[in-house]
């Protein structure tokens, strides 16, 4: 596989990195859908990742030289509809991999995790532990995990945000519940299609409808929590996607 390891071109296998394409040790990373190599909301991915990389510390390359990485990487590695995940460790160096993506088919069956998780308001790898909330949710017979913070609200599913439908309502947990500040999440938020609002678990029961969303699956409905029954909201689901699609490139 080729990869872009600080802005040249070169095969994974000489790279300090994973045959799944992400780097070794510890850093922050952008996920990002592309369709006919054209990446959805780059210039705000970058822009995330220079906040981040700001306030924990790691050196990152310009907006454009990570941009003519990705150009690059687009031509060698071209893909219908992909995935493009850039990383940046705390070692200075960065890593961007093309791979193709499958979209969710289905709704998610999903299940309310366990025990309470602190939340990230960057995106870092290694990603084992939310990685390890999906996998325990899929061993227990469901699609994917909510999770709630320490002090009891519903904050986002083990590897998205999340948006409800309550009181009448679309609503998304605020990012002072330690949340990950999503673009999705921003773009519907400028886009008056959904409130900020913390959502104590215990009006769970109250939740008629719900997405996870993210710049991977866009937006991917959830039919039921905990075996009880949501609302599938078709028409809204739909509308965040062409919302994304209307904000795809740049």
């Amino acid at each position: 596989m080729r990869v872009i390891f600080n802005g040249e071109l070169k095969s994974i296998n000489n790279v300090p990195a994973n045959s799944s394409g992400w780097l070794e040790g510890e850093g922050i990373f952008e996920t990002i859908k592309s369709v006919g190599n054209k990446p959805f909301s780059l210039s705000r991915h970058i822009a995330r990742a220079q906040h981040s990389a700001l306030a924990v510390g790691i050196s990152m390359p310009s907006s454009d030289q990570i941009s003519q990485g990705v150009t690059d990487l687009f031509a060698s590695v071209p893909q219908g509809l992909g995935m493009l995940r850039i990383s940046f460790d705390n070692h200075g160096n960065w890593l961007a991999v093309h791979m193709p993506h499958k979209e969710q088919e289905k709704s998610a069956d999903v299940r309310m995790h366990p025990e309470a998780v602190s939340g990230e308001v960057h995106k870092r790898f290694p990603y084992a532990n939310r990685l390890e909330i999906l996998e325990q949710a899929r061993l227990a017979g469901f699609d994917d995990a909510i999770v709630i913070n320490p002090d009891g609200n519903i904050c986002e599913g083990s590897v998205t945000n999340l948006i409800v439908h309550i009181d009448g309502r679309w609503v998304t947990p605020p990012t002072t519940d330690v949340v990950l500040p999503g673009i999705i999440r921003q773009i519907l938020i400028e886009n008056e299609l959904v409130a900020i609002e913390s959502i104590p678990v215990d009006r769970l029961v109250e939740i008629s409808s719900a997405f996870f969303i993210s710049s991977l699956r866009l937006s991917h409905a959830i039919s039921s929590i905990d075996s009880r029954p949501l609302h599938l909201s078709h028409a809204f689901g739909e509308e965040i996607k062409a919302l994304a699609h209307k904000y795809s490139v740049g």
